[in-house]
């Protein structure tokens, strides 16, 4: 790993982790709206994950790790649910993705650590 991908791994890896919890959050909400309200909210949802998508895309090339394609397929997995109409169940999913960029943004730390750059 050269350092300028473990400084992008890093800095991605917080703002996708960020991304996440929101998102989480906001599925957590969704199962408290009235109906009416439901559908123009899982809309926007759907659209945070998607342009959260792009950011895991701009990871996996700017750090060129592979660990990101883990990442891209769970959320992958939660855009297919919310197209089937269970956006709300896509949570699993969500933590499993936490779970890995997690993993990655420790690496980078660890190695950024290693190296005296953090």
């Amino acid at each position: 790993m050269k350092s300028s991908e473990a400084i992008m791994a890093f800095s991605q890896s917080e703002k996708i982790k960020t991304g996440l919890i929101m998102i989480a959050g906001s599925l957590e909400l969704l199962k408290n709206l009235p109906e009416d309200e439901k559908r123009g909210a899982s809309r926007i949802i759907y659209m945070d994950l998607s342009m959260l998508g792009h950011e895991v895309g701009l990871a996996k090339v700017v750090t060129g790790h592979e660990e990101w394609n883990e990442v891209e397929r769970f959320l992958n997995k939660a855009l297919v649910m919310f197209d089937s109409g269970i956006g709300e169940e896509a949570l699993i999913h969500l933590s499993r993705a936490l779970s890995q960029v997690t993993n990655i943004g420790q690496q980078s730390m660890s190695y950024l650590k290693e190296t005296g750059l953090l």
